[in-house]
């Protein structure tokens, strides 16, 4: 069974690893645009704002299994094919993308008004007030978002493997499913739980730490 086990989690792990990176890629700058561009904030911008606000509304609205589908023809552009562990990686990214934008405007959000008001006062600059205020008082919050963020891949990725997404829930879905190998789907379950799990309790402790300090 391991020689079926391995070869998937480290398809999972790929997925996984470079669809965060991605969707951090994309949503980090979105989350920040929609907190710094909204009225009344340092870098005003209503109509910009609006306009992020419905895309992302859009795009979080569609289930997974169907934003894949309708990718596919973008999956193929950029990867040559549209289903398989690597194509994947463009749906995975897209769909979470919108998640992370929100989890990281909710987090900056949290952020004491009067310490950006007391930066502008000192003379800094839109890009200080984010690089130097927003992003690292809210850390501890922007960490436990991107715990979140990477469940939900793992959550998304396992979904995939019902259209031919390959790791751990293709695997679960054509040997535990189809063949009825019930070991080989209790596997599967079992180390995406304590994948979500390890991730889950090192993203806590990391944002205690950083919180303490």
């Amino acid at each position: 069974m391991a020689d079926l086990v391995i070869p998937s989690l480290i398809e999972t792990l790929y997925m996984v690893l470079f669809s965060t990176i991605f969707s951090l890629l994309l949503g980090f700058p979105l989350g920040i645009i929609l907190v710094v561009s909204e009225k009344g904030n340092i870098w005003e911008k209503p109509k910009l704002n609006q306009i992020l606000n419905s895309i992302i509304n859009i795009l979080r609205s569609f289930p997974f299994l169907i934003l894949m589908i309708v990718i596919f023809p973008l999956s193929t552009l950029i990867v040559g094919k549209s289903i398989g562990t690597t194509a994947t990686i463009v749906p995975l990214s897209i769909a979470a993308a919108p998640f992370v934008a929100r989890i990281i405007e909710s987090s900056l959000k949290e952020v004491d008004k009067g310490v950006i008001e007391l930066s502008l006062s000192m003379g800094a600059t839109i890009p200080q007030i984010i690089t130097k205020v927003l992003i690292p008082e809210a850390m501890p919050s922007i960490i436990l978002g991107i715990t979140l963020t990477i469940i939900n891949i793992i959550g998304y990725s396992a979904m995939a493997g019902a259209i031919g997404g390959g790791g751990l829930g293709d695997l679960a879905i054509r040997y535990g499913h189809y063949r009825r190998e019930t070991d080989v789907m209790i596997a599967s379950v079992v180390i995406i739980v304590i994948m979500v799990q390890s991730i889950q309790f090192f993203g806590n402790t990391l944002s205690a730490k950083i919180n303490k300090k």
